[in-house]
């Protein structure tokens, strides 16, 4: 199993590329179910999930074509089996997105429940009541979800908590349903906005991606189209809290500036400059960062997926942090990974309270999910001496050529097979 090695203590200095956005693009992916034309994507990131969904996907009769410039070509002329296996669907938690595309295309679906990575219940409960509510015949029998419909009806769905997954998979089926369906409650992150477009690109008619509120008027049919991807805003994130940890001066380019603004507040307040183009993200760091406070709560508000990377910023910044995570009830599990380091973090509930010290020290630590994963490489880039992270599949389940992109700027970082 692949390990990750930093040598840390150096300042990040250049320029890199962000890459397509993972979490817009499995979604996406899945719109492919809903027409017999051909989906011609762009700006998709070569990723271990990416790979699970593109398999999962084939095995149900979609043909799919990759390049090697991130562009992807797929097929759902006739899906020959509606049906999403447990092997894969307990590796990545994205595959449970295959049941509203299916229901609406096929009238049928099998799909098992979920895994992924371990850092809470996440539950399916939202999607399934959502798709009972279009008129959904929906079971749950040995670990499997069996659903069946004659026409999804158009309805008005209140979502009992925000889910990204549950709204794109309910946008998705109500994009083929019969009439009007209301999503209210509806999660308003960047990347179902992307998957709106992406759907309306195709002749779905959809309004109010973006906001609580979306408004889905069925058509009978969906056609093929083309759309890029939206830039990764955790990947740049990771990259710009990196570079606040550890010093320099780093350029992002090919971003999305206006999707960060709750990453780029707290940056600022650890003492960053940040810099924003059309499309480009530039922060430089010049003295050891300040502690700041985070809450995690749904987008617009500061996303949990950057709640591990600013835990790690904390560890070596001046002062008190208290981070605070509202989403997910496990994920705090890198914390003992940092205390390995010689951070000085202890645990009150939901709430981690983060003491900076002046530097950690390497050792080894073990990756614990994905998120997880980027906040350890983050602590290895700023630790004394030599930083081994195992188990870092989590780390290429999310992140393009991590180690890649380290070393264009300045880190010494080597991946030991």
């Amino acid at each position: 199993m692949d390990k990750l090695r930093l040598t840390g203590g150096r300042r990040l200095e250049g320029e890199v590329a962000v890459s397509g956005a993972k979490n817009a693009a499995l979604p996406i992916m899945c719109a492919a179910l809903l027409t017999e034309a051909p989906l011609s994507l762009a700006n998709i990131p070569r990723l271990m999930d990416i790979a699970t969904m593109a398999k999962l996907l084939g095995q149900m009769g979609v043909r799919i074509e990759r390049t090697a410039d991130g562009k992807m070509s797929l097929h759902a002329e006739r899906i020959t089996e509606p049906t999403a296996a447990y092997d894969l669907v307990k590796t990545m938690r994205a595959s449970v997105l295959v049941l509203g595309p299916l229901l609406a295309r096929c009238g049928r679906a099998k799909v098992s429940l979920p895994g992924g990575c371990a850092i809470g219940l996440r539950p399916v409960d939202q999607h399934v009541k959502g798709l009972q509510a279009m008129g959904a015949a929906i079971s749950i029998d040995h670990g499997y979800m069996h659903a069946e419909a004659k026409r999804l009806r158009g309805t008005r769905i209140v979502m009992d908590l925000v889910t990204v997954t549950g709204t794109e998979n309910l946008m998705m089926a109500a994009a083929l349903a019969e009439g009007t369906t209301l999503l209210e409650n509806a999660a308003r992150e960047p990347e179902v906005v992307d998957l709106a477009n992406c759907l309306a690109a195709m002749g779905a008619r959809i309004e109010g991606a973006g906001t609580d509120v979306i408004r889905i008027e069925g058509v009978a049919s969906l056609a093929g189209a083309s759309h890029r991807v939206m830039p990764d805003r955790i990947e740049t994130g990771t990259y710009l809290a990196a570079a606040a940890a550890a010093g320099g001066r780093v350029r992002l380019s090919g971003a999305a500036p206006e999707t960060l603004d709750a990453t780029l507040e707290k940056l600022r307040e650890a003492g960053a400059t940040i810099r924003k183009g059309r499309d480009t993200v530039e922060i430089e760091m010049a003295a050891r960062p300040t502690a700041v406070s985070v809450r995690t709560a749904p987008y617009p508000a500061f996303a949990t997926d950057m709640q591990a990377q600013f835990m790690a910023l904390a560890t070596v910044a001046t002062g008190t942090a208290l981070i605070t995570e509202t989403i997910f009830e496990n994920r705090f599990m890198h914390a003992l990974e940092l205390q390995r380091l010689g951070a000085d973090i202890s645990i009150q509930g939901n709430t981690a309270v983060v003491k900076g010290v002046e530097r950690l020290q390497g050792a080894t630590v073990m990756a614990t999910d994905l998120r997880a994963s980027a906040g350890l490489v983050i602590a290895g880039l700023v630790a004394e001496g030599q930083t081994v992270i195992e188990r870092i599949y989590h780390l290429d389940r999310g992140y393009e050529a991590l180690e890649t992109k380290l070393r264009a700027l300045g880190a010494k970082v080597e991946r030991v097979r």
